[in-house]
């Protein structure tokens, strides 16, 4: 990143009167009080990349749900700790065959205009999102309710038909295709926030942009520069706004890993969005308070395109190339952040699910090598004709390290010649939306604890969210019939049995369980580290 030089800040004060000094010095004093003051009560975030989108139903990326929640609530929200709390809806039933539930909604939720938030907010969101018309990447997300994926894909053209009713102003029923255990999680996901319709009808597809957006979280949008901050400020007319104790919160995109700690060490950022991988020792060492480490619902992996050369029809090539990464290694000399090793695609610790594992790791690393060696020959390989790949992956330092380092690994045991490539996030997005990589660097972070939320990603009919153009019919034959299971210990299985057959396959290859890292300001109050990674603004204050 070219940083410009800032201008110099040296005045020639031969020509200021020791009078007119004294009158511009003690202005200076008081306009800088007065901005500490400001800045007092600011949060400064590190946020990673430019979110791509700030619209609910067309963005994908951790960077803009992180400002999403602090912008919008849905029925069901998120606490301190990550655990469900009622949002807009104070309470809710469920129906005795668990298909039905009824949301109550506060009558003192107000949109940041003063509107009351109502079930026609959410009744009409959600019908937005499934409409083919949007196009959203995040549709299968609602899929439960019913007859939302036969809207999604054009079966259905009314979406009015969708399984969600708002009986009052205050009261909405979803109607499920079958019981589904996660589905309050679900609610908690930017997919099902509610929206201002009036917003969107007045402004198009630029309802997003400040000045424009009304919101109904804790937050409004105040300010967005691109590349450089979003700036949101209490919305006063939030049902809690009491008990919001913080604002207003800037967001700052920062791709570069070390110049965001530089910015931490200076007092410009309270929060980090990460931490380099070669920096994470030291602050171990220097800055121990303030680093939280701590375990993540998310698997970080490569995604190989079955769309076309050289992986599709190809899984023994996919799996050689798995096989020759030596996870250990990445982890513990190049990551450094605590990581597990991955063999399986869900990670370890989700409810009521034990995963299964890649059939070959019970090999040890030399039986790996050989076998590996083996598929790659079968597959018209060799070191005088070896494999050609490029790597994607957004740019980021930790991203370059951990493709170097896979790059070296694969022409160690196999010759393969591989280039990287980075691109600006929202560049990479579009990439990967369009499948025009061979090997794509990314990372999948839960949106509820179940394996579900991992497992449906993979489905041959989810679009542009399943990376690498998976299709499986046995796949999804298994997914469908747990999609539909009561019995949790039944359905578990039926999980496993989907993920065994993902992971024989492997058209993506999980590299390591997540661990986030973050350097939090001791001014910060509130912040509860979980494995969500989820920390909204409300939840926080800031000590003088």
């Amino acid at each position: 990143m070219v940083r410009r030089r800032a201008r110099s800040a040296t005045r020639r004060l031969t020509f200021i009167s020791a009078r007119r000094w004294s009158i511009a010095l003690l202005a200076a004093l008081l306009l800088g009080a007065a901005s500490a003051h400001a800045a007092g009560n600011t949060l400064q975030r590190g946020n990673g990349a430019e979110p791509e989108t700030l619209d609910v139903h067309r963005s994908s990326g951790v960077p803009a749900a992180n400002i999403q929640r602090d912008l919008f609530e849905g029925l069901v929200a998120e606490a301190a700790d990550g655990s469900h709390i009622p949002g807009v809806a104070e309470s809710w039933t469920l129906s005795d065959d668990g298909k039905v539930y009824t949301f109550h909604l506060r009558k003192n939720a107000r949109w940041s205009n003063g509107d009351p938030v109502t079930a026609h907010d959410f009744a009409f969101a959600l019908r937005r999102g499934v409409d083919p018309a949007v196009g959203s990447n995040y549709a299968f997300i609602l899929w439960p309710i019913v007859n939302a994926e036969d809207i999604t894909k054009g079966r259905i053209e009314e979406l009015d038909r969708l399984g969600v009713e708002a009986v009052d102003a205050h009261t909405l029923k979803v109607a499920l295709k079958a019981p589904t255990p996660y589905f309050i999680g679900l609610l908690t996901h930017h997919q099902a926030y509610p929206l201002h319709r009036k917003t969107l009808e007045r402004h198009g597809d630029k309802w997003t942009r400040a000045g424009n957006l009304v919101s109904n979280g804790a937050y409004r949008l105040a300010e967005w520069v691109p590349q450089s901050h979003i700036r949101l400020e209490r919305n006063a007319h939030y049902w809690d706004a009491a008990n919001v104790r913080i604002d207003a919160v800037v967001f700052h995109p920062t791709e570069d890993e070390s110049t965001e700690v530089k910015r931490f060490r200076s007092g410009e950022l309270d929060v980090t969005d990460d931490v380099p991988t070669d920096q994470i020792a030291w602050v171990e060492k220097n800055l121990a308070e303030q680093f939280r480490n701590t375990a993540y619902l998310g698997t970080y992996y490569y995604a190989l395109n079955l769309t076309r050369a050289p992986f599709r029809d190809r899984p023994g090539l996919r799996n050689a190339l798995a096989m020759t990464i030596d996870r250990e290694i990445l982890t513990g000399k190049v990551t450094k952040g605590g990581e597990i090793p991955a063999y399986a695609w869900v990670p370890p610790g989700v409810n009521r699910y034990t995963g299964a594992k890649v059939p070959w790791k019970g090999l040890s690393k030399a039986g790996r090598l050989a076998r590996a060696r083996e598929l790659y020959a079968e597959a018209g390989y060799s070191r005088e004709a070896p494999l050609k790949v490029q790597i994607l992956y957004n740019t980021s330092d930790n991203h370059k390290r951990i493709a170097i380092a896979i790059a070296g690994m694969w022409k160690q045991a196999l010759g393969v010649k591989t280039e990287l490539f980075n691109q600006e996030w929202k560049v990479y997005l579009a990439t990967r939306r369009a499948r025009q990589f061979q090997v794509l660097r990314a990372g999948w972070i839960g949106d509820y604890n179940d394996a579900n939320t991992f497992l449906e990603l993979l489905k041959g009919d989810v679009g542009a969210m399943n990376p690498a153009g998976y299709v499986n019919p046995e796949y999804d034959a298994v997914m469908r019939k747990a999609e539909k299971e009561t019995d949790l210990e039944v359905r578990a299985q039926l999980m496993q049995k989907a993920e065994s057959l993902l992971l024989k396959d492997l058209p993506i290859i999980p590299i390591y369980h997540y661990t986030t890292q973050h350097l939090v300001s001791p001014r910060v109050k509130g912040w509860k580290d979980n494995v969500m990674d989820v920390h909204p603004t409300r939840h926080l204050s800031l000590a003088p």
